[in-house]
């Protein structure tokens, strides 16, 4: 089982580190790639699982269902925490809700389970994108307008994808049509875990304090959730490894890119974000022992 583990953290890890050490040597401006990213080719990504063959959304409800309940959870979780740390929820609680489901979670879905896990895997990245790009925003922002929540382009790829997927058995897209979003959110992965890495370069220490708090409340809130899910919600036991991966990943960069956005302390989250990524060498591990058994 350890050797496992090791084999499918290490290219996630890898990567990153890659991602890292070019950041540090050549400076690169990201902001193109990882605008496109989230605009393009994150999207295509969602839109090319929903409408795979193999992809069956009715099948994935229930595991949908728990990922709502494990972000809800854990942000109530993680409300209760702040109050008793006196920290502003708006920074602390976003980041305990809104985990690594795409830099890291969608890699090591098919690492541990090989590429039968990569469409809910994709599926529960866009649940989760979808209550931060809504609820998230809203919690950050009482004021974020909703008219610009929805034109956001993962919330309508969430949608095209349902509608597509819904549809399947009277339309289907051509083949070429398919397979150009395909090799397109096939990018997706690679990309992000090499973002991360570029991303960490710049992150501080200084808000160590709430970084640490963040980095242990966070998967330990989703992993509690989990079990709790897993003993009453009838899963299979993909659903259930996927689950479990799901609860035990770190808090997600975008956190920071929303918080920078609504200059909602920044700086506090990046190092939730940081030490949070740091600190999933030890819970990962964790989460896949827990889906893996």
């Amino acid at each position: 089982m350890f050797a496992r583990i090791v084999s499918i953290i290490t290219p996630v890890i890898l990567i990153i580190l890659i991602g890292w050490w070019y950041g540090r040597r050549a400076q690169p401006d990201m902001t193109g790639i990882n605008r496109a990213t989230l605009d393009v080719i994150a999207p295509l990504l969602v839109v090319s699982a929903f409408i795979s063959k193999d992809f069956v959304l009715a099948d994935q409800l229930p595991l949908l269902a728990c990922a709502v309940a494990v972000v809800l959870g854990s942000g109530l979780l993680a409300w209760a925490v702040a109050r008793w740390l006196r920290v502003d929820p708006r920074t602390f609680v976003p980041p305990m809700m809104f985990n690594n489901s795409g830099n890291m979670g969608l890699p090591l879905s098919v690492f541990a389970f090989g590429p039968a896990g990569l469409a809910p895997a994709v599926a529960l990245f866009a649940a989760s994108n979808l209550m931060h790009f809504t609820l998230g925003m809203r919690i950050v922002d009482r004021h974020a307008s909703m008219a610009r929540i929805a034109r956001n382009p993962m919330v309508l790829a969430t949608a095209a994808g349902v509608a597509l997927s819904l549809a399947r058995p009277w339309f289907a897209l051509p083949e070429p049509v398919y397979q150009s979003i395909r090799l397109l959110g096939d990018a997706t992965v690679p990309l992000m875990l090499f973002a991360l890495g570029v991303r960490m370069k710049d992150v501080s220490l200084r808000n160590w304090g709430m970084g640490l708090a963040g980095a242990i409340v966070c998967p330990l809130t989703g992993i509690a959730c989990a079990l709790l899910l897993a003993a009453v919600v009838p899963l299979t036991e993909l659903q259930r490894g996927l689950l479990f991966v799901f609860a035990a990943l770190p808090p997600a960069v975008l956190n920071f890119l929303v918080a920078d956005h609504y200059r909602q302390e920044p700086d506090q989250v990046a190092s939730i974000v940081l030490l949070g990524n740091i600190a999933a060498v030890v819970f990962v591990p964790v989460g896949l022992y827990l889906g893996l058994r």
